[in-house]
């Protein structure tokens, strides 16, 4: 039996397979993220990055906790003017990357998103969700905001643009249906879930910033809702992200309706092993249940 396709399209975009380095982990420097790519990924996100350098939250940053990682690190950022060389080398190197893009204005996700479709990013993520960043997470509850900042990037590029989504609202379809009028080519889903530890000894906050972002497994079955709820609502791409640590985790993301999904905790548990691990596991699922690639998958449970 011939081998399944695994090459996915997304917005006129082949990747070689679906999947994908989150945003947020590994994604600051080219030598790394071609590391990341040479260990199976079929594409690479950068961290995401603002117009000027930023410090982020002072530590800790992350803690660990029974069901994945809590981590408030701020943003962090050495800014677009210095991450657009690395952006350059990879791609010298044929290595597709997408630049993870943030700001406090609609102006400022344009022109970073500009420099880095200069720079050679294949597509831009306009991260509308992280948690712990007061003006980042605003625009993302607001649907009205979604659209404004979508549409004042899309004028601004001509490369694809996606929308990173955050779980942390009341109707998460709504918000991509107002990503997808403002032009948007394809939607992530989700960011990570506002979080909190607490040491029992010292009846403090853990983390610097008190409040961060939970990742990992126990957010899947939420990813897994929101890519089915945003599946039903768009007519563009979704992209599955948040808890993805095995093949199964992966397929289930693309029966809601992922077109393809990122990893980024599982890196920190399972190293860079993960990708070719899950490249591999879905091939497998795909030949044995007899689909021929990985559209054939996507969306299927709308179906049953």
């Amino acid at each position: 039996m011939t081998s399944p396709e695994l090459k996915v399209e997304i917005a006129g975009i082949e990747f070689r397979n679906p999947v994908m380095l989150a945003a947020g982990i590994l994604g600051t420097t080219a030598g790394i993220m071609r590391h990341v790519y040479e260990a199976g990924a079929g594409a690479v996100f950068t961290k995401s990055v603002g117009l000027r350098e930023r410090e982020g939250y002072p530590n800790p940053t992350v803690v660990e906790v029974d069901c994945g990682l809590i981590n408030a690190m701020g943003l962090p950022s050495p800014g677009i003017f210095e991450l657009r060389g690395e952006v350059s080398k990879l791609r010298e190197w044929g290595v597709p990357v997408v630049v993870s893009v943030f700001g406090s204005k609609a102006e400022e996700y344009a022109k970073v998103a500009s420099m880095a479709e200069e720079a050679g990013a294949v597509a831009v993520e306009l991260n509308f969700s992280c948690p712990h960043v007061g003006e980042v997470s605003l625009i993302g509850q607001r649907g009205d905001l979604v659209e404004e900042f979508t549409r004042a990037v899309k004028d601004a590029v001509d490369v694809p643009v996606f929308v990173k989504l955050t779980p942390n609202v009341s109707d998460i379809a709504s918000i991509a249906r107002r990503a997808e009028r403002g032009g948007a080519d394809a939607v992530t889903a989700i960011n990570t879930v506002r979080a909190m530890a607490i040491d029992v000894w010292t009846a403090r906050p853990i983390l610097g910033n008190r409040f961060g972002g939970l990742s990992g497994p126990a957010i899947r079955p939420i990813a897994v809702r929101c890519v089915y709820e945003i599946f039903e609502a768009v007519d563009i791409p979704v992209i599955g992200c948040g808890g993805v640590v095995s093949w199964m985790d992966a397929v289930e993301l693309m029966l809601a309706g992922a077109s393809a999904v990122q990893v980024g905790t599982a890196v920190i548990y399972r190293g860079m092993d993960v990708f070719n691990e899950l490249v591999q596991g879905i091939s497998a699922y795909l030949s044995k249940m007899g689909f021929r690639s990985v559209s054939e998958v996507v969306g299927l449970a709308h179906k049953a």
